[in-house]
């Protein structure tokens, strides 16, 4: 059950209304490491967890967060876009402050939204659950959402560094520090269940299915051999399980794979033409 407090979890008002800001603020609500895909992400993985210990609790206690940071954008995309000048072009452009700010504001703020937030990036693109992730394994999910949350308060930082707007900087600040924290528990939990499974998704697979005398090699397969300097090129491995080994020179393990040709009722280009070296159609085929 979700119970809605009408009170913004932290303030969401600019001081002055700024539709090209209002833009770019679309991006942290309804981009792909906006708050609506990590609120999205962290319920799925939450309510799929199945028991109900503190992994399930911390999911629920996050994504319900998320949801609250959606209010405060959404309330914050609103306000910025109080008073803007969506009337006629002609006569705003006469302004050049009012035409500039047109000329860079989301139209569909004005036409489809009714100069409100949208599900929706920067660039217009609906928010789609393609952009979460949520497995049924928490290590594998919880390292997803260290991603998220990284790439989220990047995101915003870049975006408090382009405004001078106090308000909009002081939601910013507080968005940012939240980020720190969920970066902080991510990271906690990810070190609490790779103490309990070991570091490698999915602990369960018996490694004596693999095969291991590749499991911690490393193959040179680009121009140069700066790569062999790294820890994952020489000592034990992080998992504890082998030791890494680079090869400077790979050598493919297996021949050069010839297909059969496809029924000639699926209408593939004929064999024929494909071992004629002049590239004809073969008299047959014309």
């Amino acid at each position: 059950m979700f119970y809605h407090v009408k009170e913004l979890q932290y303030h969401a008002k600019p001081e002055r209304p700024d539709p090209l800001f209002a833009k770019k603020l679309q991006e942290v609500l309804g981009g792909q490491f906006g708050e609506i895909s990590v609120a999205m992400q962290y319920l799925f993985q939450g309510w799929s967890v199945r028991g109900n210990g503190k992994y399930k609790d911390l999911l629920m206690d996050t994504g319900a967060e998320e949801l609250a940071h959606i209010e405060m954008l959404a309330t914050m995309i609103a306000r910025l876009l109080d008073g803007a000048p969506v009337g006629d072009l002609e006569t705003a452009a006469k302004d050049p402050v009012i035409g500039a700010i047109l000329g860079g504001m989301n139209p569909q703020h004005a036409i489809v939204s009714g100069l409100g937030a949208m599900p929706a990036d920067s660039v217009g693109n609906r928010w789609t659950a393609d952009y979460i992730i949520a497995s049924g394994n928490l290590l594998a999910d919880f390292r997803a959402n260290l991603n998220a949350e990284s790439q989220g308060r990047l995101q915003a930082v870049r975006l408090y560094e382009e405004t001078n707007d106090r308000g909009v900087k002081d939601m910013l600040s507080w968005l940012i520090a939240r980020d720190r924290m969920h970066q902080n528990q991510w990271i906690a939990a990810i070190k609490e269940l790779e103490a309990k499974e070991n570091v490698v998704v999915p602990s369960t697979f018996p490694i004596e299915l693999e095969k291991q005398e590749v499991s911690y090699t490393l193959f040179n397969l680009s121009q140069g051999n700066q790569s062999a300097e790294g820890r994952w090129a020489h000592g034990p491995s992080m998992d504890g399980l082998g030791q890494f080994n680079y090869v400077e020179n790979p050598v493919p393990l297996a021949k050069k794979p010839v297909l059969r040709p496809a029924p000639p009722y699926i209408h593939d280009t004929p064999p024929a033409v494909l071992k004629d070296n002049q590239g004809l159609v073969p008299p047959n085929m014309k």
